[in-house]
């Protein structure tokens, strides 16, 4: 039977002979099996079916749509394998302050510390103001809390540990500060606990994930193909619906669907390179390393905007 795939259709008509992609699988439909076990030529919207004729298995939860060719599939699926190979090789940013291990993805990061304050008050008022500001993503751990002076001892363990000493109302011996400095320790003074608990929090929060945020500028319908020497292939276009800029970001759509993510090299209105062209005006565009632009396929203009997240939110 090869791989099997069970679909629920959404909408439309899934019929033997059909050329369908579901996420990283695609292949020509050979049978179509309803539920009762009994081999069908077609399928309509509601209708859960056995498809043979993948060349793997679909993931569950992976979307399925026909398309016009055997070469348009294989465009799509392999534009989907360079997203995941992206997103896979993609390196995890650190922290500026490297003050936090990075653990394993899924797994919480945390602001490793040491407390010592003038009494033992003082140091579990701390303790607690920190622990209250943890989350799912990120969190404070405590290595030790004291009550006294910094020293040597402190310095070492935070050595270990790539984590600052926090002092409240507290001082570091001189053996203690020359160790610090030799390894590389921070150690924070303190009087007021907002002030220290602000600054682990700003830390804390810059160890949050951001928050994507996208805006739709406007679409272009490709009219014509010109090969230019240098610049390669350029898309002759009329904007069809809001606005194109130089320095957004672009999706080439062809059949509704998407087979490529980029920045334009360039955006031409006549000769001059501009960066703006507004819907009704007609423009040229080229894209960033990528060459496959046909007559007849949109390009969408878009823009991200990255948003810092806190705690609070």
């Amino acid at each position: 039977r090869g791989a099997v795939g069970t679909m629920l259709i959404q909408s439309g008509t899934l019929r033997t002979g059909d050329i369908v992609v579901a996420g990283a699988a695609w292949g020509k439909v050979r049978a179509l099996v309803a539920d009762n076990g009994a081999r069908v030529e077609e399928a309509g919207p509601s209708e859960p079916v056995e498809l043979l004729g993948l060349n793997q298995a679909p993931s569950a939860g992976d979307e399925f749509t026909v398309v016009d060719s055997e070469g348009r599939a294989r465009e799509i699926v392999e534009y989907r394998q360079r997203k995941e190979r992206d997103r896979i090789n993609t390196p995890v940013a650190k922290s500026l302050d490297q003050l936090m291990s990075q653990l394993k993805e899924g797994e919480r990061k945390e602001v490793p510390v040491l407390v010592k304050a003038d009494v033992q008050g003082s140091s579990e008022a701390i303790i607690a103001a920190l622990e209250k500001m943890g989350t799912d993503e990120v969190a404070v751990r405590v290595l030790h809390a004291g009550v006294g002076g910094v020293t040597e001892s402190d310095v070492t363990l935070c050595s270990a540990s790539d984590a600052p000493i926090l002092a409240f109302n507290v001082r570091a011996n001189a053996p203690a500060r020359q160790m610090a400095e030799r390894d590389q320790v921070e150690i924070r003074y303190y009087n007021v606990i907002y002030d220290l608990v602000d600054d682990i929090k700003a830390v804390m929060e810059g160890m949050l994930a951001p928050t994507l945020r996208e805006t739709f500028l406007g679409n272009a319908e490709i009219l014509q193909v010109f090969n230019i020497t240098k610049t390669g292939r350029v898309a002759g276009c009329r904007i069809s619906e809001g606005m194109a800029k130089r320095s957004a970001k672009v999706r080439l759509i062809r059949d509704s669907v998407v087979i490529h993510e980029g920045t334009l090299s360039t955006l031409r209105r006549f000769k001059d390179e501009v960066k703006e062209v507004h819907a009704g005006q007609e423009c040229g565009m080229a894209f960033e390393n990528y060459q496959d632009i046909q007559v007849g396929d949109v390009i969408e203009i878009y823009e991200v905007e990255t948003i810092a997240r806190t705690l609070d939110a």
